[in-house]
């Protein structure tokens, strides 16, 4: 058994304590405006806030070991209530060492009260949790929910809480017809799904690029040896054009210039013939026929290109002749490699993928507009750049007003593509363009009787979060929940800020937006750094909603990966969890909803030590005191 601790260490520990309460208490007093300003029901979380950012100034790790080895509170979780629980640590050493109780300083919430506050905030905003679960579910609607009642309530059975709707795409009248048939669909315990807005806000996004053409590749399903195991099918309608609309699993092509018309009784022997882009004669047999749709099965692979001759045969007759119409557009792209040049263009024109010789070089260089302006004048030479969600790495060699040079130095061995409408980061620039565009101001408007959250994208600093509450009061909607989405490098080192002026808004919540927060931060940081926002919610009692790629294989194929699931079960952490698209979305909620579910009984079990938190200190401007705590006093 180890010795039992000597009076002096336990005194330095009680030391310890003391000095941490009294950097906390500092930190509040130095803003007391700022607390005076806010609404009486915010104010101490404000005041718990404050005492958090004083407290992770310094590294708690040999504090925490020491406290620990005694049996008491490691200070690992005292996020939601900073003083209450520095106050019961030093009553316990007080006990322990025999020294004579200290008047303790007032906490502005007990442990009690701080859980609730968080727990009455995400209530506020998310609407109460279900019976079976705390955490609530998120689902991005496609643009087919318009129109899907029984998607919807499927959904809805699965567990989803809240619907969002992407203003980043479609239109209006598709995002008002979303909300209202969310609004009519029923919830859990009487409440109706929320419906969130997320505003497409300053995004920087590649520009268009010339379409590939019209190409359709049939490919059957093969095993390793190539022999066949199901064959590709293809939908043909020789009915009277335009293609209508179908609920077939399969493409469909509209069979143009059909002449003469087909018999009314078609024999079994039916064949559809073509010759492919390849000079490839090809034969599908016939399956079915629903009308004037007749099914085809393919057993070899096949291109078609918009407007090639077909012919439908009978043995050796021919039916009847025409050409493939209704082949979607394959959208254009470039294919980078490391080393390539890349040019942003300001003008919104279509881009070009550029010109090679015969050594492969470039002697026309490939272009792409850049949707975001600000960028032509904030960005410069040698910072970096990314693009597609970090798929693509850069850095800028030179910049003008209107033309951006970048030198490719990220991309796969056999190069990467790069289309029309993917992210362009630049995570080391400083914008100053504000979070709310002329764009979103007109979404607002015309989404401002149909929503029950406003979700704020990219925005950078505590006057953005300002900004769009006025906009919301002109609108008469203060009562509208807000979400911060935090997606770039300059909104999370402000953070502190943010969360302190978001406060004085009655139902407020933060989204970790991982998929940009990645770009923007470096990959290897994103796990510290969704901790920190987490960390910095709670002690603002401010739900989070965790957020990008949660089950994104299970939703797109129908199979989780096994990475995914665990990844999954750690947004037990925040009160919301979202969900994207994919075509089995519905499996996707109630696989979610159980395994949140399941961990909810796991979620206290946890401990973290606290090294120094470069987050708390620089972007309020707190001066260190004489009586700081460093780590030699600890």
């Amino acid at each position: 058994m180890s010795a039992t601790p000597s009076t002096l260490s336990l005194a330095g520990l009680l030391a310890a304590i003391h000095q941490l309460r009294n950097a906390a208490l500092q930190q509040e007093q130095a803003h007391d405006a700022l607390i005076a300003a806010l609404p009486p029901a915010r104010q101490a979380s404000a005041r718990n806030l404050l005492h958090y950012l004083a407290v992770r100034q310094v590294d708690l790790r040999p504090l925490q070991l020491q406290l620990a080895r005694l049996g008491l509170s490691s200070l690992g979780s005292l996020e939601a209530h900073v003083l209450a629980t520095l106050n019961t640590v030093a009553a316990r050493l007080e006990e322990m060492s025999g020294q004579p109780g200290a008047q303790d300083a007032t906490s502005c919430c007990s442990y009690a009260q701080g859980t609730q506050l968080l727990q009455d905030n995400a209530a506020a905003l998310l609407n109460p949790p279900r019976p079976q679960r705390d955490v609530r579910i998120m689902v991005t609607l496609a643009t087919e929910a318009a129109q899907d009642v029984r998607g919807v309530r499927d959904l809805v059975d699965a567990g989803m809480d809240v619907a969002r709707i992407n203003c980043a795409h479609d239109d209006v009248t598709v995002w008002q017809r979303m909300a209202a048939l969310i609004r009519a669909t029923p919830g859990a315990q009487g409440h109706p799904p929320l419906v969130q807005i997320d505003l497409a806000g300053p995004k920087s996004r590649t520009g268009s690029l010339p379409s590939q053409g019209r190409v359709l590749h049939l490919r059957p399903k093969r095993n390793l040896r190539g022999q066949a195991l199901e064959a590709a099918r293809l939908g043909l309608w020789v009915g009277s054009a335009p293609l209508p609309q179908t609920e077939s699993a399969h493409p469909v092509l509209l069979a143009d210039k059909l002449h003469p018309a087909l018999p009314g009784v078609l024999p079994p022997e039916l064949r559809l013939q073509f010759t492919d882009t390849r000079n490839r004669v090809r034969h599908g047999s016939f399956l079915s026929r629903q009308g004037d749709l007749l099914q085809f099965a393919f057993d070899h692979a096949a291109y078609l290109e918009e407007g090639m001759a077909l012919t439908l045969r009978a043995a050796d007759t021919e039916l009847c002749a025409g050409v493939f119409a209704g082949i979607a557009e394959v959208p254009g792209e470039l294919r980078l490699f490391t080393g390539d040049p890349l040019l942003l263009l300001r003008e919104d024109q279509p881009g070009h993928p550029g010109v090679r010789n015969a050594q492969g070089a470039f002697t026309d260089p490939p272009r792409l507009h850049c949707t975001l302006a600000d960028a032509f004048a904030a960005a410069r030479a040698e910072q970096s750049v990314w693009l597609d969600d970090g798929r693509i790495g850069a850095v800028i060699e030179a910049c003008s007003a209107d033309v951006m040079r970048l030198r490719i130095t990220h991309a796969a061995p056999n190069g990467s593509k790069l289309k029309a409408e993917k992210g362009i980061n630049f995570p080391d620039t400083a914008f100053n363009a504000p979070a709310l565009t002329e764009k979103d101001r007109a979404d607002l408007a015309a989404m401002a009787q149909h929503t029950d959250l406003v979700a704020l994208s990219f925005l950078r600093c505590p006057q953005d979060v300002a900004v769009l509450r006025a906009q919301l009061a002109a609108l008469e909607r203060s009562d509208v929940g807000i979400v911060l989405k935090i997606e770039n490098r300059q909104a999370f080192a402000q953070l502190p800020a943010i969360l302190l002026e978001a406060l004085a808004h009655p139902r407020v919540g933060v989204m970790v937006a991982r998929g940009d927060l990645a770009v923007e931060l470096g990959f290897e940081r994103l796990s510290e750094a969704q901790e920190e926002i987490l960390w910095l919610c709670e002690a603002a009692h401010l739900p989070v909603i965790w957020a990008t790629q949660i089950l994104d294989t299970l939703a797109r194929t129908g199979q989780p990966s096994r990475p995914e699931v665990t990844d999954a079960a750690m947004s037990i952490r925040a009160e919301c969890a979202m969900l994207n698209k994919g075509q089995h979305m519905t499996e996707a909620v109630r696989f979610l909803s159980g395994v949140l579910g399941r961990m909810e009984g796991h979620y206290a079990k946890r401990m973290a030590l606290r090294r120094p938190l470069s987050i708390a200190g620089p972007s309020l401007e707190i001066a260190q005191t004489d009586n700081a705590v460093t780590p030699a006093t600890i």
